[in-house]
């Protein structure tokens, strides 16, 4: 299980090695990886048809409590199905999509690791790791998002898609520690047994708040949903990939995975409810205005992720029924959509349904793909959709008091979705054909293969949903109801209110179709809302924050490094003064202290005399010398109490100090005073009171109850686990040896950085 999940991050390393390869007809070669990736997680279902639920479990960080645990269940094998079905099309579209592009070597690179993250994410029992691969999946679409870098539009998306979703997952974050700390673990499953435990815990509110923000930023509910059009500037196979089938739903996996842990609340299922339904409805409405075939396919995903919102929110059997349904539904048809758009801009250079027509006529098999998804879409009868569509009514039905208001609510968001969907999918290929397309031609097969396989499925799982019922569907209604009910998924239902629903909604959206013609004017009348729109307020919230940054940086960062010092030591001046106000507590047993000998005031007064001449000193060379003579009595105080290593240490810091001094003033210009007076005296100040200051907390200390409990484990343990005599070493070597590799490779960092600056100085005087 390890090597599948990671082996997207593999390819992803590998492909830059075989770059020439790649941008050759190697890349054709590419699709197997998820296609094996599919037929692998394709094996267990039977296993999972038959109520089986499979852990692989691998150490990682145990001290933490963080393993690469794995959980493989209904829900996890519906998203790693469609993680790997749609990226095998996905990976073969891009192949003719963005043949011969310069970067298709880093677009395969970036698309391979964002599988993989996906896969870790919704397979991953640690809710820790599921972090670490969420974010993976921000960073990952960040990347392909911004693909086309040198496009101002697309750096912006990307950014803006980075930032919403980055911020989103911090939230996401935090609500998981509290969630592992409030459980005793950070495996999902052990916390699922505690279920009752967290819910009735103090910080459960907090916990399902944070959540919420990470699952909503993710999956573009409102009011953080528009971020996701912007993103559409990204091309077509990642708009399809990341839009349409797994990005975007991995906050709906997050609720629906916690809905049997979390849910079942007023709080939890409210909440998903109102945020659902103004999502679904608002996103719905905004679609019906747009003219371009991207725009159109966005805001109608961002209703239909309300949908799924609104109907875990429901929190009944019925309800998440149609959630597992429709996530498959809407997978299906609105990447077939995404896919037939690329194809469209691809052959035409536009994605402007107010100027497009008649492609049937010269693009056959993408039309046909085209009207199967936008029937599936609106959910006729007998396509995959139309079964949707039906479990969607009769949750909203069978809701309570609520019940006409959120069938209504529905009814809505589907008449205004069915015009989308025949805006996108019908619309490019009715009518005449325009002479300005007329040499328009269809595109290589690995480009038109792929939506016709997935719109054909929507068919296929209409008629025949026995195919899905018992191996998939019912295992997803398991794993988010956590109850045995068996379910049956059937075409036909008799003449009842949810058909009449269905065939009203049909109507309605034909007849709106009918009458209502997208074009400029029509979208302009919805820039009238603009000023009052999320996306407005949260932008004009960025440039507010942005300038108080800029302010801030420039009165505490303004280009003097004395400056810099005084804010620091005045800070901790304040804290330690604070600390020390709130009460004193060391004592001095002069008893205890060994007499002082010659040698010690010796060096003591060589200390005193150097630091007076460095204050003082009106040369930069003897200050520098000063400064290393105090470094070599506090070399010779070292050696008094028998510390020869850290002597030896401190004297190669201070020679090495020195000599670098040396060498840095040795260019400067004469030694001058650039300060004033009394700016020399207030750091004098400033310096008398921070070195007191400290001088009292160092006697507080050493005041308090020595506790030798490390070092004697230390002293026990450095020869019987590290094989060594020096304990010092080997606390830097073996017991800290993390810490001392990340100190090395920040000196690494430093000198490379040094002789790059060396360098570029060099090749700068040759050139003079």
């Amino acid at each position: 299980m390890i090597i599948a999940i990671l082996s997207g991050f593999i390819a992803a390393a590998l492909i830059p090695l075989l770059s020439k390869i790649i941008k050759g007809k190697g890349s054709i070669l590419l699709p197997f990886l998820p296609l094996s990736l599919f037929v692998y997680f394709a094996s267990y279902l039977p296993k999972i048809g038959k109520g089986e639920k499979l852990n692989f479990v691998y150490e990682w960080v145990p001290s933490f409590g963080i393993n690469l645990s794995f959980h493989l269940d209904g829900l996890s094998m519906l998203f790693a199905l469609l993680i790997t079905g749609i990226g095998t099309l996905v990976f073969f579209y891009t192949y003719s999509y963005l043949k011969g592009h310069v970067y298709l070597d880093r677009f395969y690179g970036y698309l391979s690791m964002f599988m993989a993250s996906m896969l870790g994410l919704v397979l991953s029992d640690n809710i820790i790791t599921l972090f670490i691969f969420w974010e993976l999946t921000s960073i990952s679409s960040f990347f392909l998002i911004g693909f086309n870098n040198d496009d101002p539009k697309s750096r912006k998306s990307a950014l803006l898609a980075l930032s919403i979703t980055g911020m989103g997952g911090l939230f996401l974050l935090a609500g998981m520690l509290l969630l592992g700390t409030a459980g005793g673990s950070y495996s999902f499953q052990e916390l699922l047994a505690n279920g009752s435990l967290i819910q009735e815990h103090a910080s459960y509110g907090w916990i399902i708040v944070l959540v919420f923000l990470g699952a909503f930023t993710k999956s573009a509910q409102f009011p953080f949903h528009f971020w996701l059009p912007g993103a559409m500037k990204a091309p077509t196979p990642v708009s399809t990939y990341l839009h349409s089938a797994t990005m975007v739903k991995a906050g709906i996996y997050i609720l629906a995975r916690f809905t049997p842990l979390l849910g079942g609340t007023d709080e939890w299922n409210t909440t998903l409810i109102i945020v659902g339904a103004v999502t679904m409805v608002y996103a719905a409405i905004h679609s019906i205005f747009r003219m371009d075939m991207k725009s159109i396919l966005a805001y109608s995903t961002i209703s239909a992720l309300g949908i799924l919102v609104f109907l875990i929110g429901l929190g009944t059997e019925e309800s998440l029924l149609a959630a597992g349904v429709f996530i498959l539904v809407h997978a299906l048809y609105k990447a077939t959509l995404f896919l037939i758009t690329g194809i469209v801009d691809h052959e035409t250079g536009t994605r402007d349904v107010t100027v497009l027509g008649g492609l049937r006529k010269v693009m056959m098999p993408v039309a046909i793909a085209a009207g199967l998804a936008a029937l599936s879409n609106a959910g006729a009868p007998p396509f995959f959709g139309f079964i949707g569509k039906d479990l969607i009514y009769e949750a909203t039905l069978h809701y309570g008091d609520w019940a006409y208001l959120l069938t209504g609510a529905a009814i809505l968001t589907n008449i205004c979705l069915l015009f989308a969907g025949l805006l996108a999918g019908y619309k490019p290929f009715a009518g005449n054909l325009p002479t300005a397309f007329s040499k328009v031609h269809l595109p290589h097969p690995t480009m038109w293969v792929p939506p016709l396989i997935l719109a054909a499925l929507g068919l296929v799982f209409g008629l025949f949903p026995v195919l899905i019922e018992k191996n998939l569907i019912q295992p997803v209604f398991h794993s988010l109801t956590n109850n045995d009910t068996l379910i049956h998924l059937k075409l036909w239902h008799g003449f009842n209110v949810v058909l009449g629903l269905s065939m009203l909604t049909l109507t309605l959206g034909i007849l709106l179709y009918w009458k209502l013609k997208p074009s400029e004017a029509l979208f302009g009348k919805t820039l009238k809302f603009e000023l009052f729109s999320p996306q407005t307020i949260a932008l004009l919230f960025g440039r507010l924050f942005s300038g108080f940054a800029k302010f801030w940086t420039g009165f505490f960062q303004n280009g003097y490094l004395r400056n810099y010092v005084i804010t620091i030591l005045g800070f901790l001046t304040i804290l330690l003064g604070y600390r020390l106000y709130q009460g004193v507590n060391f004592y001095v047993d002069t008893a205890k202290l060994t007499e002082l000998t010659i040698y010690e005031v010796i060096v003591v007064l060589i200390m005193i005399v150097s630091i007076i001449f460095t204050v003082f000193s009106r040369s930069r060379l003897v200050a520098v010398a000063s400064l290393g003579v105090i470094g070599y009595s506090i070399c010779l105080i070292f050696l008094f109490y028998s510390a020869p290593d850290l002597a030896m240490t401190q004297f190669s810091i201070d020679t090495l100090t020195v000599i670098l001094f040396v060498l840095v003033i040795y260019n400067l210009p004469k030694y001058k005073t650039f300060s004033k007076r009394r700016i020399r005296v207030r750091d004098g100040i400033l310096s008398l009171f921070f070195g007191t200051l400290i001088a009292i907390l160092t006697l507080e200390v050493l005041a308090e109850p020595l506790n030798r409990e490390t070092s004697i484990f230390y002293a026990e343990s450095a020869y019987i686990l590290a094989k060594g005599k020096n304990v010092v070493n080997v606390i830097l070597v073996d017991f800290r040896g993390l810490d001392t590799i990340v100190e090395i490779t920040v000196l690494v960092i430093a000198a490379i950085g040094v002789f790059s600056l060396l360098k570029l100085r060099l090749k700068s005087i040759e050139k003079e």
